[in-house]
């Protein structure tokens, strides 16, 4: 599945299908799986299935996997000019800018 087209829903159930091929590759059921992550059995099968889950179950079930080093990827800032470089320096924002009223 080519994530960057696939509509939000699409995601969501593709990471389920993901995750439960890295329990099943560890040879571990839904319950032993919930209960290394501390969530619930519904936790895991409702992830699982319909790739729905709170973000803290997520990274619970992830840990659980030992698959929290594939997460640093995830939401880092490029920068493709000199300037978005500059403006991206750690420190240097702390809100988006003001956004002007159109008419």
């Amino acid at each position: 599945m080519y994530i960057a087209l696939a509509a939000n829903e699409e995601i969501c159930r593709e990471l389920g299908s993901r995750l439960k091929a890295q329990r099943l590759a560890r040879n571990l059921g839904q319950k032993e799986l919930a209960a290394r992550a501390g969530v619930s059995a519904g936790t895991v099968k409702n992830l699982e299935n319909k790739g729905q889950s709170s973000l803290e179950s997520l990274i619970r079930i992830v840990s659980a996997l030992d698959l929290v080093e594939e997460l640093g990827s995830l939401f880092v800032l490029r920068t493709r000019s000199i300037a978005e470089m500059e403006q991206a320096e750690p420190g240097r924002r702390s809100r988006a800018s003001a956004r002007r009223k159109t008419e």
